[in-house]
């Protein structure tokens, strides 16, 4: 089991879920930064002929931004969010611990003093033990049916279920507040030169109590 202390990647409910936040964790602080705007109107430059609407544009918004939060568990989450500039298609989704390293995409990991050395492994060997229920049942359907290797498949599943049963959903609105706040108070961030940004406590203290997924 790994200890997480960190994560990189896009912002996504998986790493949310990763760090049990709004479930005994919560985002405390962030601070922001960006870099210079200059991937758009380098792509305008070389592919819009004078003359065309899209000159009259003034682009602002860095081509990088990125973003440290930390939580009150001491955790910490880098987050970065780059739409300009050409690059081959990424999760950057990684979670590192005290006892190893997972990143995806594609899927791989690295515990510490494991067999073959310093080289990253798959996660066959651990399917067995930690694969979820869910998707030892539903996953072969996922697969074929959903987009995203099945993930759009299995959390439309999921939510449907929860519905149907009548069981908490794994996910709401206290969650969706909670990933949505980073845009807001990232801009926030930066118009105080990258300075520390509260997030708002939108469980008013119930953070701790809840309990996380039941799958």
């Amino acid at each position: 089991m790994l200890s997480i202390r960190s994560v990189t990647g896009t912002f996504t409910p998986r790493m949310a879920n990763y760090m049990n936040i709004n479930r005994g964790d919560r985002f405390d602080y962030m601070v922001s930064m960006s870099t210079p705007a200059r991937g758009l109107a380098a792509y305008r430059e070389a592919n819009t002929p004078k003359g065309d609407p899209k000159w009259t544009e003034k682009y602002i918004d860095g081509d990088l931004n990125t973003s440290l939060i930390k939580t009150a568990a001491g955790l910490t989450i880098t987050l970065k969010h780059d739409t300009s500039n050409p690059q081959p298609y990424s999760r950057i989704n990684m979670v590192g611990g005290t006892k190893g390293v997972f990143a995806d995409y594609p899927p791989r990991i690295y515990v510490d003093g494991q067999a073959g050395g310093e080289e990253w492994g798959t996660l066959d060997s651990y399917k067995k033990d930690y694969e979820s229920p869910l998707w030892a049942k539903e996953g072969a359907m996922a697969s074929t049916s959903g987009g995203h290797g099945g993930m759009d498949f299995i959390m439309i599943y999921r939510l449907l279920q929860c519905m149907h049963e009548g069981l908490p959903p794994d996910m709401d609105v206290y969650d969706g507040a909670a990933w949505s706040s980073p845009t807001p108070l990232s801009k926030t961030s930066l118009a105080q030169g990258s300075a520390p940004v509260k997030f708002p406590d939108f469980t008013r203290g119930l953070w701790n109590k809840r309990n996380g997924c039941s799958i």
